[in-house]
């Protein structure tokens, strides 16, 4: 197959789509990233959004979201309906000028896996820590093997 080259009148060159590189979005996703940074604008994609990492261990779930700058009272988390949401304000004081930021995060959990009258949060240094036990039923169970 010939891989067909078109150049734009900016001098750049794509591959035709039937000849797409893996590449192809890079180019455009890096140009993205560096125009939201130099404009101080968060792109509409990830606006209100934080960082979250999920560990899951054989007994429990943990959650853990970056919050630098949110006070403790401002921190909202709640399991209902099989989804954790965790809702934060930050609040930017310059000068007279005061700029609210609301955070919103939701994590699906699976009905019945979860404890959820032991769910716990902690929130320090900035990070919020969400445990979620897991329940007796969904906890793996070892099954031994007999020789026959």
């Amino acid at each position: 197959m010939r891989i067909i080259r078109y150049t734009q009148p900016t001098g750049r060159t794509y591959c035709a789509p039937l000849a797409r590189s893996p590449w192809a979005g890079l180019e455009a996703e890096v140009s993205r990233l560096f125009a939201a940074a130099r404009s101080d604008q968060v792109p509409a994609e990830t606006a209100g959004r934080f960082p979250l990492d999920i560990y899951e261990a054989a007994h429990l779930t943990t959650v853990r979201a970056e919050l630098p700058g949110v006070e403790r009272a401002a921190i909202s988390v709640e399991l209902a309906e099989g989804t954790l949401q965790i809702v934060a304000k930050r609040v930017h004081k310059t000068g007279d000028r005061e700029e609210t930021v609301n955070l919103r995060r939701s994590v699906l959990v699976p009905e019945g896996t979860v404890q959820a009258d032991k769910v716990s949060a902690a929130y320090e240094n900035g990070v919020l820590t969400v445990t979620l036990p897991k329940c007796e039923e969904a906890k793996p169970k070892k099954v031994t093997v007999d020789v026959a």
